[in-house]
């Protein structure tokens, strides 16, 4: 299948090509939001942050400028309010790729209203220079393909799960890179993902990123064991931790494992990773959208319309009566294996096609929707 996109200076590829409205405090998220809506075809994204210098001050200024420098976008527009602290998100960007970058700061507005005007006009002029770039063909080595679940249920370990891990592996052999993520959804299973990683340094890595999550949890009280399955999941089947874990497991497929990942930060090469994310969907979301993740596939038992605005997220169904019931929000159904109307190996390569497909520029439903969720993720513990 021909691939194309959009060659970026730094030598990644997007698959789109945005303008992002990216607010550098919570007060001028309801601003960005309004550029979105009167500049059509500019993306935008909202947050909590009020540039308090938390313990997790480096996490929150790496979120935000590798969002900003993601590789499917054409150009981010800031709104600040003109501090320092907002300086150091900026300078970051500038280090991390060749997105165009242009701050906007409300004490030269001198009011949102102002702000607001100035970023709509800024934002309809770089989405008319955006649409005169002109997709090119690609290898399939552009894809970092982003691995996710949620709203688990008895059937995500038989059907979507190991058929998204049939597209990931086809695409790895390919020299792609592909990320799975969410720590807490693979304990009970962190061993045998172990077992498959190129060299034991890799191997024991995984375990000790699963062992630190633990402990902070255990840290705050919490058996996190006997917490899970959630109370969605226990609804959609599911009946253990372990049941869960290996559930979500398959989404990695069967290749090795290159290496393991800290939260947000790129892969220097490509293959298959595990990154420690939240199981939080929109933090895991803004996790990838932050380490280069240009696609990501979002395998559902119990139905969820999150999505994002710097990357094409690709709703897969676990089950044929919720793909049948919310046909606006699921872009594939994996239930049809249940259904003994296809094999895994024939939905592994109908996911890999829409990937493809949705590489190409057909649009999700995430996209269609106006999905754009985003949120800053946050660790709890000092111990980590």
């Amino acid at each position: 299948m021909n691939l194309t996109g959009y060659k970026r200076e730094d030598g990644r590829w997007g698959f789109r090509n945005h303008v992002l409205i990216m607010p550098l405090h919570q007060m001028l998220s309801a601003a960005a939001r309004a550029v979105e809506q009167a500049a059509t075809g500019a993306v935008a994204v909202s947050h909590d942050w009020s540039q308090v210098v938390e313990k997790d001050h480096e996490r929150i200024i790496h979120s935000l400028a590798g969002n900003a420098t993601n590789p499917n976008l054409y150009a981010t527009i800031f709104l600040s309010l003109g501090t320092p602290i907002e300086d150091e998100v900026i300078n970051r960007a500038k280090s991390y790729g060749k997105t165009k970058l242009i701050n906007l700061t409300l004490s030269n507005a001198k009011s949102i209203d102002n702000l607001t005007v100035q970023a709509k006009n800024e934002a309809i002029k770089l989405v008319e220079q955006a649409k005169n770039e002109q997709r090119v063909a690609a290898p399939i080595s552009a894809i970092c393909l982003g691995l996710e679940c949620g709203g688990s249920d008895a059937y995500s370990g038989i059907t979507a799960n190991p058929a998204l891990g049939v597209a990931s592996d086809k695409l790895v052999a390919q020299g792609a890179t592909s990320i799975l993520g969410e720590t807490m959804e693979i304990l009970g299973a962190e061993h045998l993902l172990a077992k498959r990683a190129v060299s034991a340094e890799v191997g024991q890595q995984i375990i000790d990123v699963v062992a630190r999550y633990e402990r902070s949890i255990n840290y705050e009280g919490i058996d996190i064991r006997g917490a899970q399955p959630s109370r969605g999941n226990i609804e959609g089947g599911l009946s253990t931790l372990e049941e869960k874990s290996l559930g979500a497991a398959k989404k990695a497929g069967n290749a090795q494992f290159t290496g393991v990942l800290e939260y947000a930060i790129a892969p220097s090469k490509a293959g298959l990773y595990f990154m420690d994310t939240p199981g939080h969907d929109i933090e895991q979301l803004s996790g990838f959208g932050a380490a280069g993740v240009n696609i990501t596939v979002f395998t559902t038992g119990r139905g969820t319309p999150t999505g994002s605005a710097v990357m094409p997220t690709i709703k897969v169904a676990t089950n044929t009566q919720m793909a049948t019931a919310i046909p606006d929000i699921i872009d594939l159904n994996s239930g049809t294996i249940a259904d003994g109307t296809q094999t895994l190996a024939e939905n592994g390569q109908l996911i890999y096609n829409l990937i493809i497909d949705v590489a190409n520029g057909q649009l999700t439903k995430a996209e269609l929707g106006g999905h754009h969720e985003f949120n800053l993720s946050r660790l709890y513990s000092s111990s980590l």
